[in-house]
């Protein structure tokens, strides 16, 4: 790897490193019950008034039943108007290039593609959607499923550090101190630096411009900062071009690629600081983010190193891949200039490692090891560190079945902030784990056996599987971005993807609020000479490892007949 692609990876650490502690203690400020800056000036008034309209009375609480139902009420609302707006777009204001309703089919997985974290797009967004259903549909539905995780992350938070509680807090004061304190700020001022980088930011319609070689091209305007910015710190992805982030208008310069890879990382990073403060236990924090900055580190180094490696099958049919005045060197294919491949490596890990599924290089066209590494980081669950919210309570819900393994061989019963876990918690952290691989390899393996589902596969072979597996797998675990090589716009993608989306999203959400509620209730116990300490490089070196073994034992076999099989036999 160049001396400027670790020079990226070393600016990036240091942006991480100074946002994490102020922006975790803040969130906690926010959520913990104090007082938080700007709470007399700005928000409290304007808190006052959503939570007047809503008819939302703040100082109640719910049980995690309530929560939940709340929770998935507010989400099916939210589907059933994205769902109708997409449909209708073709009838509505603020669509000055005249773009028509989608099929019913690509309605579907779109509404619930945003709606859950995922933002897959069978579609390419410059000349399918409306200004309208860009701002009053996506743009919204990016804030709002950043909230919802947000919102079980912090119930999921108390329901550990409470003692003999009943309730896990209100859904409705979560999500609106998510969007107004949280999500709404960042994406204003990230949005401004955004534009004066040379992101666009208006409202108008396609226009034809003259070329410097003397043709014409057509340029698509519209909102598209505000919304890069959401979908970056929202851990979100949909672009609103095709080309997503590796489209100028959305991601200008390396100054600004490198400030989005930041800001998908940002939220869920700090997440770890919210938990530890509090759990009033700091290194219960610092445990979970060595873990998460472990899984996170180690594939984006070998992401980064595989592409400026190149493509020893190019160099033989006689491509240069050494770095010159004149050329980044390594993998090329698919990439921007103006980034290269170490700085394409670090984002594609990065979009990866959490929900996000923005891109600004196409997988597809990654090395075959260089591909298995976003691959086998949305296999991860996406815990390193995993989306705005999910990233936290997913690594929480590992940090349980980590302490009842160490339970299980010190003969002892598994503790975890003080609370026992018992078997009722054993059983709804086995269905979390198994929802997701359960259903992806599924739908995988009915898709590789249907002539229709073959059919939409660019590739054959070893890669086409990968494809495939690739799929299913970014729908299932939120993330959204996809190997080019498929073609997902039909009745049976859209459908079965749409599903993948649902229960990676909502059949995880419920058993961890069902965790909450059950911790919640329980009396910690005081700790003892045998209790098991997680707040220490021991049981962080545990939990990556769990994540590890879990995922390896469950997806081990299809990579090894996808990237694996397609590196060996070198046809790529």
């Amino acid at each position: 790897m160049t001396a400027a692609g670790w020079l990226q990876l070393l600016v990036l650490i240091a942006l991480l490193g100074i946002s994490t502690p102020l922006l975790g203690r803040y969130m906690a400020r926010v959520f913990g019950g104090t007082t938080a800056p700007g709470d007399r000036v700005v928000f409290l008034p304007v808190e006052r008034l959503v939570y007047r309209l809503c008819r939302v009375d703040p100082d109640s609480e719910q049980r995690w039943s309530v929560y939940g139902i709340s929770l998935l009420a507010f989400s099916l609302v939210s589907v059933l108007f994205l769902y109708a707006l997409l449909r209708l777009q073709g009838h509505l204001p603020f669509n000055p290039d005249g773009q028509k309703g989608l099929g019913s089919a690509l309605s579907f997985n779109t509404a619930v593609s945003f709606v859950t974290n995922t933002n897959w797009q069978n579609y390419s967004g410059e000349s399918t959607m409306s200004h309208l259903a860009q701002m009053a549909g996506l743009a919204v539905q990016n804030f709002m499923s950043a909230a919802v995780g947000l919102a079980v992350a912090v119930a999921l938070i108390r329901g550990l550090v409470r003692r003999r509680s009943a309730t896990i807090g209100n859904f409705w004061v979560d999500i609106t101190r998510s969007v107004t304190r949280v999500l709404l700020p960042m994406s204003i001022v990230f949005t401004l630096v955004l534009v004066s980088q040379g992101a666009a930011q208006n409202f108008h319609a396609t226009r034809p411009v003259t070329t410097i070689e003397g043709g014409t091209q057509s340029i698509p305007g519209g909102p598209l900062a505000s919304q890069e910015a959401i979908k970056e710190l929202g851990t979100n992805g949909g672009g609103f071009y095709n080309a997503n982030s590796a489209h100028p208008f959305e991601n200008p310069n390396p100054f600004t690629n490198l400030l989005e890879v930041w800001a998908l990382l940002a939220i869920p990073f700090a997440l770890t600081f919210t938990f530890g403060v509090m759990a009033k236990d700091a290194k219960q924090g610092w445990t979970v983010l060595v873990a998460m900055f472990a899984l996170w580190l180690i594939p984006a180094v070998a992401a980064m190193a595989f592409e400026t490696g190149g493509n020893k099958k190019l160099t033989t049919l006689g491509a240069d891949q050494h770095v010159t005045a004149t050329q980044p060197g390594g993998n090329m294919e698919g990439k921007e200039s103006r980034f290269g491949p170490a700085a394409s490596g670090l984002f594609a890990a990065s979009t990866t490692g959490t929900s996000t599924g923005a891109v600004n290089a196409s997988h597809d066209s990654f090395t075959p090891l260089g591909g298995s590494v976003p691959l086998v980081n949305i296999m991860l669950g996406e815990v390193s560190p995993g989306g705005v919210g999910s990233g936290l309570y997913g690594m929480l819900i590992f940090a349980l079945l980590s302490v009842f393994i160490a339970g299980l061989m010190v003969g002892r019963t598994p503790e975890f902030l003080g609370k026992k876990i018992q078997a009722a918690e054993m059983k709804l952290v086995v269905l979390y784990i198994l929802f997701v691989p359960v259903m992806v390899l599924s739908f995988a393996g009915i898709s590789v056996v249907l002539r229709t589902a073959l059919g939409s596969l660019g590739n054959a072979d070893a890669h086409g599987l990968t494809e495939m597996t690739y799929a299913f797998t970014s729908a299932g675990n939120n993330n959204g971005s996809a190997f080019a090589g498929l073609a997902g716009n039909t009745q049976w993608f859209n459908t079965t993807l749409g599903l993948a989306m649902l229960v990676g999203r909502f059949l995880l959400i419920v058993p961890a609020l069902a965790i909450a509620g059950s911790l919640a209730r329980k009396q910690p116990a005081p700790a003892s000479a045998g209790t098991f300490p997680t707040n220490g490089p021991l049981f962080a070196g545990l939990l990556a490892s769990v994540v590890v073994v879990v995922v390896g034992l469950t997806y081990f076999p299809v990579v090894a007949l996808g990237p694996v099989v397609e590196h060996l036999v070198g046809k790529f």
